[in-house]
């Protein structure tokens, strides 16, 4: 491996950040990216009853923002587009995206597949980095903002007759890339263009296209990015995080602290290479710090479920807050220190959630207690008395716990595995004719 061959990406210089010192508050604007740039991940991309489904699912979770395609990239994106607005299945709350490359000919197949839409975001993108200028375009500097401005004129032109609510999202998209003082320099442009106002605002999506750097800096840059837009009062700053060094979600929380109002990514993180900003995770996050998701995440086992017979794609059982053994504990002393803090919570009838090691309270999922708790031979007088006391009604004393616990080692020991409850209720049965 030759580790020389890979250059440090580089910090915000002579910046004073702010960021740091703040809290999140409440929850971002949410935009699924799901039916687009997770579709494109997929090795078998959704057909259009799949998106159908998948994107009701979505509405039903509370997404005001969704993007649902690239109509210019398919007819499959492009007929379900028209499916969506024909058949007038979008909630009058809810906006739909489309994803549109800087080109006239793609710019006017998007728009027709947005005619008559009641909220339509047009989420226009040309490349930015100072690769893909030089290499892949061949264009210099003024070339590349000449072409976000004339397609951003173009979509203007295109879409000034449309009735309903229009707006315009701008991307640098490799903004993780490209250097700050063309990145400010070219959304300025654009914004120049649009003129959006504090009633009328436009989106500045600015995102990890490829994520290169630590959410620190990522911070850092949307700050700065910040605080060099114009008319900042009048636009909506978005980031798009995606997951190649594993910190998208720090990613976002740092960039909301830092003045981003939105935030794109997918389900569970779905998305090319090591995914997208998984929203599930994030909002979550921010539920369990006693702030409002503005996403039901009570039904999240039944999206889970919808979500791996769609994608063929299995969340994994450690996912933070929906895994299927996140709340479950083996070790002994988890277990002890779990038992007795649901038993406080109970007794003492607690409005705060504070029991050890169960960062939200299962019910809130509508999980129940079944799981929180299982017994193999890592597993000590704390699980066997949970499972007698939750699931059989017999509090057992501290003495008979050490007792029961040493057989229900020995059990697992000899059986090489975990013990189910049913087992460990009977052999307790047999243990208490004994006492």
């Amino acid at each position: 491996m030759s580790f020389e061959k890979y250059e440090k990406y580089p910090i915000v210089e002579n910046f004073k950040r702010e960021w740091a010192d703040k809290q999140i508050t409440q929850a971002p604007i949410y935009c699924s990216v799901d039916l687009r740039d997770g579709n494109q991940a997929l090795i078998n991309p959704l057909t259009i009853e799949q998106k159908l489904e998948y994107f009701e699912v979505l509405v039903k979770m509370g997404f005001k923002q969704i993007e649902v395609s690239y109509p210019s990239a398919s007819d499959t994106d492009f007929n379900f587009t028209r499916k969506l607005i024909e058949e007038n299945i979008v909630p009058d709350d809810v906006a739909i995206q489309i994803l549109i490359p800087a080109k006239k000919e793609w710019i006017k197949r998007s728009v027709e597949a947005m005619r008559g839409v009641k909220n339509g975001i047009f989420h226009l993108y040309n490349p930015t980095n100072e690769f893909q200028r030089r290499v892949v375009f061949q264009k210099n500097d003024d070339e590349i903002v000449n072409m976000a401005v004339e397609a951003m004129k173009y979509l203007i032109e295109e879409t000034k007759d449309f009735e309903g609510n229009v707006i315009y999202q701008y991307s640098p998209e490799s903004f993780s890339q490209t250097d700050l003082d063309f990145a400010i320099r070219i959304c300025n442009e654009v914004i120049d263009v649009v003129k959006p106002s504090v009633d009328k605002k436009m989106i500045i999506n600015l995102p990890n296209t490829l994520e290169a750097c630590t959410p620190n800096v990522y911070a850092d840059r949307i700050e700065w990015m910040c605080k060099h837009l114009k008319n900042r009062e009048a636009l909506i700053v978005s980031v798009h995080p995606h997951n190649d060094r594993g910190t998208s979600v720090a990613s976002a929380e740092l960039a909301i602290l830092a003045g981003a109002d939105k935030t794109e990514g997918t389900l569970f993180g779905n998305g090319e290479r090591a995914g997208n900003l998984d929203i599930v995770n994030l909002a979550f996050n921010i539920y369990s710090q006693g702030i409002d998701p503005k996403l039901d995440l009570s039904i999240i086992d039944e999206v889970k479920k919808m979500y791996e017979e769609k994608t063929n794609l299995k969340v994994n059982p450690r996912h933070p807050f929906v895994g299927d053994m996140i709340f479950t504990a083996f070790s002994g002393g988890h277990q002890d220190a779990i038992k007795k803090g649901i038993d406080f919570y109970r007794q003492n009838k607690s409005k705060k959630w504070n029991v050890p090691y169960l960062p939200i309270d299962p019910h809130d999922i509508k999980r129940g207690y079944e799981n929180v708790i299982r017994v193999n031979s890592q597993s000590g007088k704390g699980g066997v008395s949970f499972i007698i006391s939750e699931f059989f009604g017999v509090e057992i004393s501290k003495d008979e716990a050490v007792k029961f616990g040493h057989i229900i080692k020995d059990e697992s020991d000899r059986l090489k595995r975990e013990l189910e409850k049913s087992e460990i209720i009977e052999l307790y049965k047999s243990f208490s004719k004994n006492i």
